[in-house]
């Protein structure tokens, strides 16, 4: 509750603790309640509001439809993150003022889609790293603890953008420390654990660890079938053949998984990893 507003709107219609507590209550009840947050019944709180003009609604910045259309947002937002559609993630978030959340939970999921839609939208990296800051500076609980490994893997992908592959490394290997322990609950567990070994998967790549890429990426294709997910299916399967074309493995086993990924991408009617497999097939068969 923000009791601060309540202050802040008795106070701009010039009302002092007596003037708007007459005929109401005791000024002895209202002062306990703007000084120690000791909540009046309803009826005199809903007449206190009354009063100063000011809806019952503005002290619970983070319930009802308000709350709800922000998660609505994130739950869209995440969902395009996770299917590349970058952009349209971006204009969700940028339409929710971080000011109003009160949940740190929900906070840091905010921070952590904000951080990788600024990834994948080519923003500096200073502003990056600091919108992963909001959650890595806060104290670590069971709650955030998933959180802090998507910003641990977000910082890990901008250092690897920028080339700086030893302070990358330090980075994933603290993810990879902890993410096989992690305790999947939900859907959403499931698509954020998916998104680290994915990364991860890809980041090994990028360093010519392909062994531990391979391993990492069959593990997220196992998490998929295992909770029926599809969506990293295709960038997993687009991942190891390009894995595959790296160790100079035979063209059928590069085509049969290009073709794989060609077929989840079909499912997910994921326009951006057929596109990309076009050119991968095309540059394998003219090595033929």
């Amino acid at each position: 509750m923000n009791i601060q507003w309540f202050i802040d709107a008795r106070k701009a219609r010039g009302l002092t603790q007596s003037e708007l507590a007459d005929g109401i209550c005791t000024q002895a009840t209202l002062s306990r309640f703007e000084n120690n947050g000791q909540l009046p019944n309803l009826k005199i709180l809903i007449k206190l509001c009354n009063r100063i003009n000011l809806p019952l609604s503005e002290l619970f910045p983070i319930v009802g439809v308000r709350y709800s259309e922000v998660v609505e947002k994130m739950n869209k937002a995440e969902f395009y993150l996770i299917t590349s559609k970058y952009e349209e993630a971006y204009q969700l978030i940028n339409s929710i003022d971080i000011e109003t959340i009160e949940d740190e939970h929900v906070s840091f999921r905010y921070y952590y889609l904000n951080g990788f839609i600024m990834i994948f939208r080519q923003q500096p990296i200073m502003d990056i790293l600091f919108t992963f800051d909001q959650v890595l500076l806060e104290e670590e609980t069971k709650d955030s603890l998933i959180f802090r490994l998507l910003a641990y893997t977000g910082i890990g992908m901008v250092y690897a953008r920028e080339n700086d592959l030893s302070k990358a490394e330090f980075y994933f290997n603290k993810v990879l420390e902890k993410i096989y322990n992690y305790p999947v609950q939900n859907m959403e567990g499931t698509w954020r654990v998916l998104n680290i070994v994915f990364q991860c998967g890809v980041f090994y790549s990028t360093i010519e660890e392909l062994e531990i890429s391979d391993a990492l990426l069959n593990y997220a294709v196992t998490i998929c079938s295992d909770n029926h997910v599809t969506y990293y299916l295709a960038r997993a399967a687009i991942q190891l053949a390009k894995n595959a074309i790296l160790k100079k493995e035979s063209k059928d086993k590069i085509l049969e998984l290009i073709y794989d990924a060609r077929a989840y991408s079909k499912v997910n009617r994921n326009e951006i990893a057929l596109a990309e497999l076009i050119d991968l097939e095309q540059s394998v068969l003219l090595d033929m």
